[in-house]
């Protein structure tokens, strides 16, 4: 193999590895009680968290950690202890039947 080409192995190799332990370090839902859950949203702001097998979701603790063009709506999760806590919001764009419900 060619000096180049062990070196772009050798990067491709170097991402994959912290990609996959940056992915195992993410605080997950399913780890946390209702109340720990709702307390690292609203200390954090805004957090990426898993919330259960691959999945993960971006949570925020008001519509302060949202685009300015976006809506915070209600998030549920699942927890250790609840299956659906209200750990905080979720940003996304308005849709046809949104209205701003003032979540501050």
């Amino acid at each position: 193999m060619t000096r180049p080409a062990t070196l772009r192995t050798g990067l491709v190799l170097g991402l994959v590895v912290l990609s996959t332990s940056a992915q195992a370090q993410r605080p997950s839902t399913v780890d946390m009680t209702c109340r720990q859950a709702q307390a690292t949203v609203a200390q954090a702001g805004g957090i990426v968290l898993g919330t259960g097998g691959p999945t993960y979701d971006r949570f925020v603790r008001d519509r302060g950690f949202c685009e300015v063009t976006e809506i915070a709506t209600r998030a549920i999760a699942p927890t250790r202890d609840t299956p659906q806590c209200f750990i905080g919001y979720r940003c996304k764009e308005p849709g046809r039947g949104d209205r701003f419900d003032g979540a501050f």
